[in-house]
């Protein structure tokens, strides 16, 4: 078990060494588009959090994990799918998770934030919603600010690469995270979860 838990260590030592190459500046004309009927969901990593450290994401909806993309410091990673009730998560030393619930031609923002871990920083995916307990919700001026000064980036064929080498043991934090994830309550949760209400009132 040591050694296994070495190996996947050193691969997402791995990513935080390669990230340039694993994701691209975004093709600008998909940056303006509308997602029409689709919803929007984007993964927002101020420069403040974090440091160099990368975090993966995945959109696990349903029976598939699915690569969304790597997010590190001052980018964000936009995601349209179709809109209702989603799950998404980030990865790193262990596996995180956020609930979503999205109304059609919406945009969302979530944050990639960090916290300790026992090699490196853990991250946990917090919704910037209408009003919440926290700093991540519209009526905190800086948000505006961490969305203006974030690149937006998008995936690449060696993003792709990537996640198919190291999609078992990726799929294996799932599991074993999400079985803690399961158990939170369900004030918890309502705060971990981009409810419809949370949409960006208007584009940044």
């Amino acid at each position: 078990m040591k050694v296994l838990k070495m190996v996947v260590v050193l691969s997402f030592l791995f990513l935080q060494g390669c990230a340039s190459s694993l994701m691209k500046p975004a093709d600008g004309s998909a940056l303006v588009a509308s997602p029409g009927e689709n919803s929007r969901v984007v993964f927002l990593r101020p420069s403040s959090f974090g440091g160099a450290i990368q975090a993966s994401l995945f959109d696990i909806t349903g029976d598939q994990t699915r690569f969304i993309g790597v997010s590190s410091t001052s980018t964000q990673v936009v995601h349209d799918v179709a809109p209702g009730r989603h799950r998404f998560m980030v990865v790193s030393e262990a596996a995180d998770f956020m609930e979503a619930d999205l109304a059609p031609g919406q945009t969302y923002y979530a944050v990639v934030t960090p916290r300790m871990g026992a090699w490196k920083a853990r991250f946990s995916l917090w919704p910037i919603k209408t009003a919440s307990d926290n700093e991540f919700n519209w009526r905190n001026a800086d948000v505006a600010k961490w969305i203006a000064n974030a690149k937006h980036v998008q995936n690449t064929p060696e993003g792709e690469a990537w996640f198919k080498a190291n999609q078992a043991s990726i799929v294996k934090k799932q599991a074993d995270y999400l079985a803690v994830w399961n158990k939170k309550g369900a004030a918890d949760l309502a705060q971990r979860t981009l409810a419809i209400g949370d949409a960006a009132v208007a584009k940044p």
